[in-house]
């Protein structure tokens, strides 16, 4: 008999090989027909539930830095910090850097929301989350982590962070959202970086010098959270306004419940 820790190591195990077989290219009509249902109902279960989180502020990196690091103490400020002017602090909802972000926010009695994902060797989520949401797929997480956020701030991080970070880069120089802030904290760690792409991409004609002002670097997180607060309300009309109302009959009031249940 499968414990109950078991049981959803097995099911991720046995979606993420639905994913693997859906993107190796052509296959039967009724699977990809089934796989698409799927997908659809988890876009529309992840809007459902974070439908009222108000606006947020998404909170990128590794979920390898642990307690003690000094990059958890900064995620960990920075998520206090965001949570005391106002917003919503949403993370993928894992350990490490997301963990620290919506344990700050937490600790300074605001509203902390993870978007987790289902991987074979599983991420658990954090125990500091009001709210969480878990997805099967990347790509329907990456678009919960961008839709309802007006700013990012980016953590030192690895692969998925990079991935997060020129995903909203892209969304922001091709317009497909507005040119929220995408702040990365820690210079040591992302001046590198920044400098590889001034000197290549910049120097090659394959970036603008207004791509590259997309991406801002600073140490100060306090410097960090007062930009975002201050873009928020000046140029996007952010105010502290009631939140929006639940709708009984789109069944908003019965996802409170549920999501108050499952984070209890």
């Amino acid at each position: 008999m499968q414990t109950t820790f078991e049981k959803p190591i097995v099911r991720s195990i046995q979606a993420s090989r639905r994913e693997i077989k859906f993107l190796s290219g052509p296959q039967p009509r009724g699977f990809e027909l089934r796989l698409a249902v799927e997908i659809f109902f988890e876009f529309l279960r992840g809007f459902r539930a974070l439908h009222f989180v108000g606006p947020c502020v998404t909170v990128f990196g590794s979920a390898r830095f642990n307690e003690g690091h000094p990059y958890y103490a900064l995620a960990r400020e920075a998520g206090s910090l965001l949570a005391q002017a106002g917003f919503t602090v949403m993370t993928g909802g894992g350990p490490g850097i997301m963990e620290a972000a919506n344990r700050g926010a937490k600790e300074a009695g605001g509203r902390s929301v993870g978007c987790n994902i289902e991987l074979p060797l599983e991420q658990k989520p954090n125990p500091y989350l009001d709210l969480m949401v878990s997805f099967h797929h990347f790509f329907v997480r990456k678009v919960m982590l961008v839709k309802y956020s007006y700013a990012f701030l980016a953590m030192p991080g690895g692969f998925g962070t990079l991935d997060e970070i020129f995903e909203a880069a892209t969304l922001i120089q091709t317009a497909k959202i507005e040119d929220f802030p995408l702040i990365l904290v820690g210079a040591d760690y992302w001046q590198p970086l920044l400098d590889s792409l001034r000197e290549r991409l910049l120097a090659e004609g394959a970036i603008s010098a207004t791509d590259l002002s997309i991406l801002q670097i600073t140490d100060s997180v306090p410097q960090a959270v007062a930009r975002v607060r201050e873009i928020g309300m000046r140029k996007f009309g952010l105010s502290y306004a009631p939140k929006l109302r639940r709708r009984w009959f789109l069944g908003e009031w019965a996802a409170k419940r549920k999501a108050v249940r499952a984070t209890a």
